[in-house]
């Protein structure tokens, strides 16, 4: 989220080249506050053979935020944003969601602390999420899952080209 401080990445974590034919890459939306949460998310992303975009690990102090934000949202296939209480007031939480929603990409909504009640309940979420099967946190294998599926396809379909 804007206003979140990145922190130096291991080489581990560099900045990979995204080629056409790269892995699926998820675009993580949070708000700061959840940033632990979201990097838990994150390497489990990853296990699951995906890349992921983290705003706290892939923008360094001095980069152009939005812009790299808006390469994040070009690059990546699908949004995995984790929608708390904290989240649900962020402004940029929102932007997020309504790219990809206009990009007609997959959004999976995660909830941590929050309802599928307090969703329909909230101005942004109730019109922006309609539609969408969220997943509880404790859940959250389940897309894991499903994911790592997509990765497979997807690497399949590179692998005939």
């Amino acid at each position: 989220m804007k206003g979140a401080q990145p922190r130096p990445r291991p080489a581990s974590q560099s900045r990979p080249s995204r080629q056409a034919g790269s892995r699926l890459c998820v675009f993580i939306s949070h708000a700061s506050t959840d940033r632990w949460v979201a990097e838990q998310l994150a390497v489990q992303i990853r296990k699951a053979g995906a890349d992921t975009f983290l705003d706290a690990v892939d923008i360094d102090h001095g980069d152009d935020f939005e812009e790299r934000i808006n390469a994040a949202e070009a690059r990546c296939a699908e949004l995995l944003v984790l929608l708390t209480p904290w989240a649900m007031e962020r402004p940029w939480v929102w932007i997020e969601v309504t790219y990809f929603r206009h990009s007609r990409k997959l959004i999976v909504g995660v909830l941590h602390g929050v309802s599928p009640e307090d969703i329909a309940s909230h101005p942004q979420a109730a019109i922006l999420l309609r539609r969408l099967d969220l997943v509880d946190i404790n859940q959250v294998n389940s897309y894991l899952v499903q994911l790592k599926r997509r990765v497979n396809a997807a690497a399949s379909r590179g692998s005939h080209a």
